[in-house]
């Protein structure tokens, strides 16, 4: 399995996305589905934990450059002025913050964005009551995006700019959320698709070169993507472009950056002079 038109096909006869990719890691893996499933809910309660971590209000990076800003963002009518975007915009940024001061994170695809997937469902889970199995698929339905993503392009921000890490992750979070919403595998290509267009040029840019900012901003303005096009998938907009050639063309993008725009720290907002206003 290679491409988004595949994992699609696969999907297809069993109405999920998420369903193939729990077949797939079977199958690759010879283990049985309550193993497969197992360890895919661990991730989840990993996720779960790293954004509680990350609102600690007295939370600390060692460069001093992030901490603290997530647990702003949940205070009281703050996360609910914006519904259930404002509270994935927190919840996601908890996440980059608590791996930016060293917990414990999922890498969804990456480090470096590791926020939005978790911000995403989490967040989605408490608006729309959703359960713990149907975030596990959720969750499946992601690696099924990531993976096609990985094999296709690259997920790596040295590589291919931070497109290739903050752009998969709003992708997978976007196929994520369409199949959490009940919508069919074709709109959760489409919903990636949409993340993708809408993130392509994104430059690594990390100041000091280390992951924090504008890394941990940009997990939260990933999971806005994943929101917007998950949403205008399910509304049954078609993104007018496959999904599989803007996973091709996020791949020419990030072999056309220079250097310095590649996780260099030379470039972007890694050489403005100081950070603030």
């Amino acid at each position: 399995m290679r491409t988004m038109a595949e994992w699609v096909a696969a999907a297809q006869p069993l109405g999920s996305l998420g369903e193939a990719a729990v077949r797939w890691q079977m199958a690759q893996s010879g283990e049985s589905r309550e193993t497969v499933w197992a360890r895919m809910r661990s991730r989840l309660e990993v996720m779960r934990a790293s954004v509680s971590a990350g609102l600690d209000p007295s939370l600390k990076s060692v460069s001093g450059m992030v901490g603290g800003q997530a647990s702003r963002m949940m205070a009281p009518g703050q996360a609910e002025r914006f519904g259930l975007l404002g509270r994935a915009c927190a919840y996601a940024l908890s996440v980059a913050e608590s791996n930016a001061c060293m917990g414990k994170i999922v890498a969804a695809p990456t480090a470096g964005s590791c926020g939005i997937l978790p911000g995403a469902l989490l967040s989605a889970q408490e608006a729309g009551g959703f359960s713990d199995d149907a975030l596990v698929m959720a969750l499946f339905a992601a690696a099924a995006v990531g993976h096609a993503i990985a094999l296709q392009a690259t997920v790596s921000g040295a590589e291919g700019g931070c497109q290739a890490e903050c752009g998969t992750a709003a992708g997978m979070a976007a196929a994520a959320l369409a199949q959490l919403y009940g919508g069919t595998p074709e709109m959760s290509a489409h919903a990636c698709a949409f993340a993708l267009m809408n993130t392509l040029g994104l430059v690594c840019d990390p100041v000091r070169g280390l992951v924090e900012v504008p890394c941990v901003y940009r997990n939260a303005g990933g999971v806005a993507q994943a929101l917007c096009a998950a949403q205008m998938a399910l509304c049954g907009l078609a993104c007018p472009i496959g999904c599989d050639q803007i996973i091709l063309a996020m791949k020419d993008v990030g072999d056309a950056m220079p250097p310095s725009l590649r996780e260099t720290g030379e470039g972007g907002c890694a050489a403005c002079a100081g950070c603030g206003v």
